[in-house]
């Protein structure tokens, strides 16, 4: 995946897809007596793909319809969203307004009617609440100006791994100097923000530290590893990761300790389940094949329990 710098500069995705769950995926085992129709954009980055990416086949087995339309860029923060937008409504033939695959967001936005918009931080600047605004609000209210029934919501990003060498970049001043710190801070910054915003939040960030900071599921540095000495092939224990890690590419090893692995996909799509169609998602079956069977089946007991408590917040306007 491509790595994300503090400016966003390097694009992720570039481009926006319609994903319709029924022509994509075989028909579903499950009889939803309360099926639901949700059509879902994202403005994000490659943490927004990271968290939706399984989000598909799991609606398909929920007996529900899902459409999926995406602007992302790779790194992208609210403000580079925002100045985006702002480029394309002061000159509708400016390139910097169109980064999406050649198309602007307000172009996207208006291509049929969407009944949720997720927006988001980029992680780097996640626990640094002096960053969000005045963009989160501006994009609020473009969304709302230009559909103005869809149901706008912060989604709240994850903390790195705990070996992760990037805390102290994730705020000014009093930066983060692990996990838990990342944690809080950027807890504390989104929570601030959709208050002052009156939004809900889809709960990743608490899900992934649920889970993180579990003395039993949690993942714990492999101290025998030495990624200096290590010969091609050769990786540390990364059991109960949720975050890339360690990873040989083409001869080089490489480290990511900011994206998801498929556990880490998995869970995000599992809270985003739970938040969209209001029901637990502890008895799906779906699983990556790349996700050990035990640690699945506590990913799908932990999304929901974090969705719950967050309701219990923040009302979710899509549950009836």
């Amino acid at each position: 995946m491509t790595s994300l710098n503090r400016y966003g500069t390097s694009v992720f995705i570039l481009f926006i897809f319609f994903l319709g769950v029924d022509s994509a995926f075989p028909q579903s085992r499950n009889t939803n007596r309360n099926p639901k129709s949700i059509r879902l954009f994202l403005i994000g980055n490659s943490f927004s793909q990271n968290a939706s990416r399984y989000l598909p086949e799991l609606a398909k087995e929920g007996g529900h319809t899902l459409v999926i339309g995406r602007a992302e860029l790779g790194g992208a923060p609210l403000q580079r969203h925002w100045e985006h937008a702002e480029a394309a409504d002061r000159n509708p033939d400016d390139p910097n307004g169109k980064p999406y695959g050649g198309k602007s967001l307000k172009m996207l936005l208006s291509d049929g009617t969407w009944d949720v918009v997720t927006i988001q931080q980029a992680s780097i600047l996640s626990g640094d609440v002096s960053t969000y605004q005045p963009y989160a609000r501006k994009l609020y209210d473009y969304v709302k100006q230009l559909q103005p029934n869809a149901t706008v919501v912060f989604h709240q990003t994850w903390a790195y791994r705990s070996d992760s060498k990037d805390f102290s970049r994730i705020a000014k001043g009093d930066s983060a100097n692990n996990a838990r710190q990342m944690w809080e801070k950027s807890r504390a910054a989104y929570h601030t923000v959709a208050d002052e915003l009156g939004v809900p939040i889809i709960p990743n960030g608490d899900a992934f530290w649920h889970i993180s900071s579990s003395k039993k599921w949690g993942y714990h540095p492999d101290a025998a590893f030495n990624a200096s000495l290590a010969q091609p092939s050769a990786l540390p224990d990364q059991t109960r990761s949720l975050h890339v890690g360690f990873s040989w590419n083409n001869g080089k090893l490489g480290f990511d300790s900011h994206h998801a692995n498929a556990a880490g996909c998995y869970l995000g799509g599992l809270v985003w389940y739970g938040f969209l169609f209001g029901e637990s998602p502890v008895d799906l079956t779906f699983t990556p094949a790349e996700v050990d069977k035990d640690f699945a089946r506590q990913l799908r007991k932990t999304a929901w329990s974090t969705v719950k408590k967050e309701g219990r917040k923040y009302r979710n306007p899509l549950v009836h």
